[in-house]
């Protein structure tokens, strides 16, 4: 995600938006895929400036050492920039983070001096990175990945309390079983909350209630939940 990105997203959402008010939602950010390309002096302004006008979150951003489209450097820069936008704007963070454990750790220590709340997306590092993050108050969010067979860590899902705990789509990708390799579409999102409920010992219909309630509560959002 670059700004121009972030600048359609937000007219998406507009425009989805316009009949149904609460409907859709963007954030604005620097993906540390883009990071390379990052100039402060331009693009922190016109991320203010959606920030101001709509989005509701700092983000995607965060470090990715595993494909390192951009030098780490780099995404450290830009991830410090937009902590520092984040607790200007008093928005959340939206973090990526993979192969990046003890930076991103440092980064969330970051912005928990600066006052700055956020979620790890489609989250699936380690425990000790997660437990980091709940200690800063941060929440955690899964996606399709939790219903691939591949996956082994449902200690994970067990460990993020009730009240941090989130769930996505990440669409267009990760799918969930049994829709694994087709376009994800967050009408799928049952699904993940399904594996949730099951890896929890609690009900669908009480997942889905709470992972909705976390979301409005961090993002500031006024929707209403199925």
């Amino acid at each position: 995600m670059c700004v121009g990105e972030s600048v359609a997203a937000a007219e998406l959402a507009a425009r989805y938006s316009a009949d149904n008010p609460g409907f859709v939602f963007a954030t604005a950010g620097i993906h540390p895929h883009d990071a390379a390309g990052f100039d402060a002096s331009s693009d922190v302004p016109r991320l203010r400036e959606l920030l101001r006008e709509s989005a509701v979150a700092v983000g995607e951003c965060g470090l990715d050492y595993h494909y390192d489209n951009s030098p780490r450097g780099r995404q450290r820069a830009a991830f410090a920039a937009q902590i520092a936008l984040a607790a200007e704007m008093h928005k959340p963070l939206i973090v990526h983070t993979r192969d990046a454990e003890e930076d991103t750790r440092g980064m969330i220590s970051e912005a928990h001096t600066a006052g700055v709340l956020g979620v790890l997306h489609c989250y699936t590092g380690s425990p000790a990175l997660a437990r980091h993050a709940l200690d800063a108050g941060w929440s955690i969010s899964f996606s399709g990945i939790i219903t691939f067979k591949k996956w082994s860590e449902d200690d994970l899902l067990r460990l993020v309390p009730e009240d941090r705990l989130m769930v996505e789509s990440d669409s267009p990708y990760l799918a969930p079983v049994p829709n694994r390799g087709k376009r994800n579409e967050p009408a799928w999102v049952p699904h993940t909350i399904a594996k949730l409920a099951l890896a929890r010992g609690a009900t669908p219909r009480h997942i889905a209630a709470v992972t909705a309630t976390n979301t409005q509560r961090l993002f500031g959002l006024a929707f209403e939940a199925a």
